[in-house]
């Protein structure tokens, strides 16, 4: 990754952290989940509203580093009108972004693509995903809190 890139990327994710798109509860949402990472002490609650297996609207409560709360803002923002089944590829492409696994073709995941450079930092990979992690269970109407370690 080159210099110019590396910072770009750096400037959206501050952006995304010190001005989060999407960060409040809604009031009405037809699927939630809690997500907790106590390594590092982010906590995300993700909201969804899903319609005719459609997501019409996505936000988030929490939050913590900059890493997590850059990609729960990013995550809302993507998800606004995709079909449920879009959003399952969507979490599998973005988890093989961040944590460097099958490198092979891949479709423009757009402003996701700043969350690349965690893969650099094995112990951040949790950071970008707590909120990806709480989606699907949200939308796997799991119960209870989604945590970033194993029982």
């Amino acid at each position: 990754m080159t210099h110019e890139l590396r910072e770009l990327y750096q400037q959206v994710i501050f952006d995304h952290y010190k001005a989060p798109r999407n960060r409040h509860a809604l009031d009405h949402p037809s699927h939630e989940a809690e997500g907790h990472n106590p390594l590092c002490g982010d906590n995300v609650k993700v909201y969804l509203d899903v319609r005719d297996g459609v997501i019409r609207d996505a936000a988030f409560e929490g939050g913590g580093c900059a890493i997590a709360t850059a990609s729960a803002s990013l995550m809302t923002e993507a998800l606004k009108g995709k079909r449920v089944e879009e959003v399952e590829h969507l979490f599998q492409e973005f988890h093989e972004l961040v944590t460097g696994g099958a490198q092979g073709e891949r479709r423009d995941l757009g402003k996701l693509e700043v969350l690349a450079g965690v893969r650099e930092y094995p112990a951040r990979v949790k950071c970008a995903t707590l909120a990806w992690h709480t989606l699907h269970a949200a939308l796997d109407a799991r119960h209870g809190n989604v945590s970033t370690e194993s029982p």
